[in-house]
């Protein structure tokens, strides 16, 4: 899959960096994190209700609730990645703390007897959706392609001057040209640029980077509950986002010569990115028949604003043809990181589900479990980027119209499918699920997907409850070192996975 630089390298000249389409997918191709009942079962909640991960999939859910609770989930993720890059495989493992939801739900019957809502129920909680702890590691022999590539394109194609060269492109090319990594070349009458590494006799590459954060979610819901068969919610959502990439990179003359100009180069870039926002989501869920949910929900875009920053260094062993350089984007910006400001548009979901639940009653004791299932539609093509604050500002809003364009091109829609059940032994629940999450990439030849098995054990009694759901999740992914327009991208294959267990204990009040 290639990427259309040509504008992005123009636009870096002037600026100092710029997203690229995976960014617009950490906020959408996410599994379902909740409740440590609602990992136990899949994920699944859009027609189940009674829980407090319901304001966050469908909000109806919470019309349900005739009593208040109290909710904790601390939970703990295990990641154990797997990647295979040009022929070469690394395992590398991380294990991080991480949450579900957390809040109170405040459920009331009708005091009216004329009238046809039964209960109404008030909600407010926040929930990590998705967390950005991780660590990511692959290395392998390459003489097909090179990471200083992408100065070359951003050079050449901006056919940038040689001032422009030493400190227009502070945290990439500016870097490389500085210590002699990339260098002029008189082509004819015209000064070029060329790289110091020997592509055609090889080099081996490593990328490291370690991702710190996550994808929370504040959501404040209301639902109501109409004679006990039409359930109606919505929550006001305010997602927050922090995100933080520590990357190192490399690339080694794999000939070990002394004498071919380049011995090595290392670039290390730290990164962070946070922003906050608004959305909607709203559902309703309808009991044909005791034993039968149906339920529909809708999740609006969420309308995010973000600030980034960014700082990069670069050392370059270029043996006798310069020696040993080190530069970096402080000494070339007075001392401070980069700095973005933009807004981005999430994409838009919606799930439709049905449960059947084991000898319905009134009385919840009573009742011996259920099997559900959501079908899930997310639009991965409809983030949208966007210029903040200055509405004129022609150049960034050109940048932003080519990246929406090559998010289009690079992501489709897709399903996710999510099924669980629960049988129920007095005080205690047993509980089962499953799960698959479709590829949002459009390129079919990049295989991607998730999933996930999961299950968990729960107790009820006396006005307490305590959940245990451990989910599994098969990933299968890819991961770009560097992308370029003039050539085939090359990727590590993603297999492995992670495991998260959720613990989740609540009081009702």
């Amino acid at each position: 899959m290639k990427i259309n630089l040509f504008f992005i390298a123009t636009f870096l000249c002037l600026n100092v960096y710029a997203q690229i389409p995976d960014d617009a997918l950490r906020t959408a191709w996410f599994t379902q994190n909740g409740s440590a009942r609602n990992i136990a079962i899949g994920g699944v909640n859009a027609s189940l209700g009674g829980d407090i991960t319901s304001a966050n999939i469908n909000p109806a859910g919470l019309g349900m609730y005739k009593t208040s609770e109290l909710i904790f989930s601390p939970g703990f993720n295990f990641n154990n990645n797997k990647f295979s890059y040009r022929g070469t495989d690394t395992t590398v493992k991380k294990n991080i703390f991480q949450y579900g939801p957390i809040g109170v739900v405040f459920g009331a019957g009708s005091t009216n007897k004329y009238s046809k809502w039964t209960s109404t129920a008030f909600s407010i909680s926040v929930n990590q959706l998705a967390s950005y702890n991780n660590h990511v590691q692959y290395s392998g022999y390459n003489n097909y392609s090179s990471f200083t590539e992408q100065y070359l394109e951003e050079l050449v194609r901006d056919r940038a001057d040689t001032n422009a060269a030493l400190s227009n492109y502070i945290f990439g090319s500016s870097l490389a040209f500085r210590t002699y990594l990339v260098d002029t070349v008189l082509v004819g009458n015209q000064i070029g640029y060329k790289s110091l590494v020997p592509i055609s006799t090889g080099v081996n590459q490593s990328f490291d980077a370690n991702t710190q954060g996550g994808y929370h979610e504040i959501a404040i819901g209301l639902a109501g509950n109409i004679e006990d068969k039409l359930y109606i919610g919505g929550s006001l959502t305010i997602p927050i986002i922090y995100y933080k990439k520590d990357f190192y990179y490399s690339e080694k003359d794999a000939t070990n010569n002394p004498n071919n100009n380049f011995a090595y180069f290392d670039y290390h870039e730290t990164s962070t990115s946070s922003g906050a926002g608004i959305g909607l989501k709203l559902g309703m869920i309808y009991k044909p028949q005791n034993n039968l949910r149906l339920g529909l929900a809708f999740h609006t875009p969420q309308m995010m604003s973000y600030k980034d920053q960014i700082r990069s260094w670069l050392t370059a062993n270029t043996e006798a043809y310069a020696g040993l350089k080190s530069e970096n984007s402080d000494n070339l910006n007075n001392g401070k990181p980069g700095d973005r400001n933009y807004n981005l548009i999430t994409p838009w979901r919606a799930i439709a589900s049905a449960s059947l639940i084991f000898s319905e009653n009134a009385d919840i004791k009573k009742q011996k479990g259920f099997i559900s299932a959501d079908v899930e539609y997310v639009n991965y093509r409809g983030s949208r980027y966007s210029v903040k604050g200055n509405k004129n500002d022609n150049l960034n809003s050109n940048y932003y119209t080519i990246l929406n364009n090559e998010i289009k091109d690079y992501y489709k829609g897709n399903i996710n499918i999510r099924v669980g059940g629960e049988l129920k032994f007095n005080v205690f629940m047993f509980r089962l699920g499953a799960a698959y999450y479709g590829s949002p990439y459009a390129d079919a030849t990049l295989k991607a997907d998730r999933f996930i098995t999961s299950g968990g054990i729960g107790y009820r009694n006396h006005g307490m409850f305590i959940d245990l759901g451990y989910s599994q999740i098969i990933v299968n992914d890819v991961s770009f070192p560097y992308r370029l327009n003039d050539v085939a991208n090359t990727y590590a294959v993603q297999k492995g996975g992670y495991g998260n267990l959720m613990m989740t204990v609540g009081f009702k009040f």
